[in-house]
């Protein structure tokens, strides 16, 4: 009889010791687990991720040629075109417009804006003059980047141009890219201020990129 006590108090202190180590192992398993998380979030909160550096090669644009679409303004028939090639010499202009008056002289122009929004084409502003000069004749020093002089129509109102002008640019600090093109109904008589005197707007188009074909 004493040994089956003596069995049964043997089992009961093995049950006693095996609960009390697994009481043990898991308050060193949870501390553990707290100590390893706290660490975590220390060296996460720490580290700082490096954004990944991607190499972009901006490359500035080149432009060789730009075009102009010339559009009549209100009450007028004027139309053509006005190509503008970058040459050693500075920038090739040539002109072909129709509907104008016979025999008869009309100011050509670089505007501020490339804006032909307004029926009349005062939405394009006034003459290109980035370096605040005095207005003039396009083989005058000083003079307006955009003062391109006149264009002289034959006797079935056609007029065609074609010159070199040092002072345009297609590109850089300057360049005309962008800007509107204005055909007057007078003459530039070059000296008058701002703008030579040369009367309303028959026509009015935009410097674009034009297509290398």
């Amino acid at each position: 009889m004493q040994s089956g006590h003596q069995s049964i108090f043997k089992l009961y202190y093995i049950h006693r010791k095996a609960e009390q180590l697994i009481k043990i192992n898991l308050h060193i398993m949870t501390k553990l687990f707290i100590s390893t998380f706290t660490a975590l979030l220390i060296f996460a909160s720490c580290t700082q991720v490096e954004p990944e550096e991607t190499d972009i090669d901006y490359e500035t644009q080149s432009i060789d040629q730009a075009v102009v679409v010339m559009h009549a303004t209100e009450g007028n028939s004027v139309e053509g075109t006005v190509v503008f090639t970058q040459t050693d010499e500075g920038v090739r202009v040539e002109a072909d417009v129709s509907g104008l008056e016979a025999d008869s002289m009309h100011g050509f122009h670089i505007h501020q804006y490339g804006d032909c929004r307004a029926d009349d084409g005062t939405s394009a502003g006034g003459h290109f003059n980035p370096e605040d000069m005095e207005h003039g004749g396009p083989d005058d020093e000083m003079r307006h980047v955009g003062d391109l002089g006149n264009l002289q129509s034959d006797a079935d109102g056609n007029a065609t141009s074609d010159f070199v002008d040092s002072k345009l640019q297609l590109s850089g600090m300057t360049s005309i890219m962008g800007r509107g093109v204005i055909i007057h109904a007078g003459e530039d008589d070059l000296e008058s201020q701002p703008t030579g005197a040369a009367g309303s707007r028959l026509a009015c188009g935009v410097i674009g990129v034009a297509n290398p074909q």
